[in-house]
Parts: structure tokens; sequence; C-alpha cells
């Protein structure tokens, strides 16, 4: 009836149980647009510059990144149930935005793109000359 119970995984038991059993998460985006082109925000809580990925392949805009749960040095882990998320979105982009000169800046958990729309792209007014 008292049989004691081992909280602590084997570590011959950790070192074969190597998969990653974690869902992807796909972050909440806001996305504002302005004549010169969009600003895109994704919400990224725990993902650090280091763990952050973002790449453009033909037409597609993919965002990765990995959160980090700190863990204090002094302190063993007995049971380890929560897992880091691992976020991703990607979204298709039109051909009047110029993905060479796309900036990106992360604070706070919030990543902020801009993504300006090609010279050509843009709007702009045609001024009138009276002859």
């Amino acid at each position: 009836m008292n049989e004691r119970k081992d909280l602590t995984v084997p570590a011959e038991a950790a070192a074969t149980d190597k998969r990653d059993t974690r869902g992807v998460t796909m972050p909440a985006v806001d996305i504002f647009e302005d004549q010169e082109g969009i600003s895109l925000i994704a919400d990224l809580p725990g993902v650090s510059k280091d763990r952050l990925r973002i790449n453009v392949e033909a037409d597609v805009l993919l965002i990765e990144g990995e959160a980090s749960v700190a863990t204090p040095a002094d302190l063993r882990l007995v049971l380890g149930e929560m897992r880091a998320p691992l976020f991703r979105r990607a979204f298709k982009l039109g051909q009047e935005f110029d993905r060479s000169q796309i900036n990106a800046t992360l604070k706070q958990g919030l990543l902020t793109l801009r993504i300006p729309r090609v010279r050509e792209a843009q709007p702009r007014q045609i001024p009138v000359v009276a002859g």
C-alpha cells in the first residue's frame, strides 16, 4: 500500500525516447496595410532571435520559431510535462511586394515584419500639366 514511485525518468529511458511530440502552434497575427506596403505583427511569446527563422521562397513567406522555457541551473527536473511550443505560419505574397526589402524586428515576443510594395506597384498621383 505504501509503494514508493520514483518520479524521475531513468537515464537509459530518456536517451532512447528522443522524439518530439510537440504540435505546431499557429501564432496570432495582425496585418496592416498602407500605400507603401504592409506591416505584419505576429505574437511569438518565448521566442528569441536565435530561435526564429523567417524565409521567403518563391511567393511564400514562412515564419518559424521555437519558444524556450528557462530552467534554473540549481534545480533538478523531477517531472517535465511542459513543452516549449513550435510556432509556424506561412503567407502567400503577391507580386506587388518587394521580397528583397522585408525588415524584421523582434521585441518582447512580438515580431514585426515590414513588407514594402515594389516601387511600380505603389499608388501615385499623376500630375497634370496644362498646355
